[in-house]
């Protein structure tokens, strides 16, 4: 687990600095990101910067441009996971929340746009190929 726990971190810092850095992402939520509200507070309390190998994400055009986003990712897998050895993915508003209107979603604290990605230890660039070639299409 320590051995995997590095890599997942090592991981989802990459991913999570390449998503805030690309034009169809809005927003991303993730304690090793300097913007973050979190950033101060992970850097005072995880160990050697380590923060999580969990992102939160939200994709610019909402709840239906996150399904195409979902519908169009090859290697990433969608279940919900957490700390699996491999990259998973889930976007709430379109499976576990699904009967919900956005409306309803906001209400319970869950943005329609929502996409939570916990990032497995495969290679790094596999992980950011899928996500890219996804947003793409």
């Amino acid at each position: 687990l320590h051995l995997r726990v590095k890599q997942h971190c090592a991981n989802a810092q990459k991913v999570a600095e390449w998503l805030e850095a690309n034009d169809m992402v809005s927003w991303v939520n993730y304690p090793g990101l300097k913007g973050d509200k979190y950033h101060a507070l992970a850097q005072k309390y995880m160990n050697e910067g380590r923060t999580s190998g969990v992102i939160a994400f939200g994709l610019k055009g909402g709840r239906a441009e996150s399904i195409h986003f979902m519908d169009n990712l090859k290697f990433i897998a969608i279940v919900t996971h957490v700390a699996d050895a491999r990259t998973c993915i889930l976007h709430p508003a379109s499976h576990t929340h699904r009967q919900m209107t956005d409306e309803q979603l906001i209400e319970a604290g869950v943005a329609p746009d929502l996409i939570r990605l916990s990032v497995g230890i495969e290679d790094v660039d596999d992980i950011i190929n899928d996500i890219d070639q996804a947003l793409k299409q």
